[in-house]
């Protein structure tokens, strides 16, 4: 039973730390934007994996 606890707080604690630092980013991009804009996980500017983000028009209008 010990474990099974253990492995439930492992995860949530995993888990919370990712949303702390997906926030953490979006509070540094906001307070330094000549680094370029904040870039989300799925789409948009900087989501190349698919290369469905690298077109012309879906960055066209941040990067002015």
């Amino acid at each position: 039973m010990t474990k099974y606890l253990v492995s439930i707080g492992l995860i949530f604690a995993l888990l919370a730390g990712g949303v702390l630092v997906q926030g953490l980013y979006r509070r540094f991009a906001r307070r330094h934007p000549e680094l370029g804009p904040f870039r989300e996980d799925k789409s948009g500017c900087g989501a190349c994996s698919a290369g469905s983000g690298c077109s012309a028009p879906s960055c066209s209008s941040t990067l002015r």
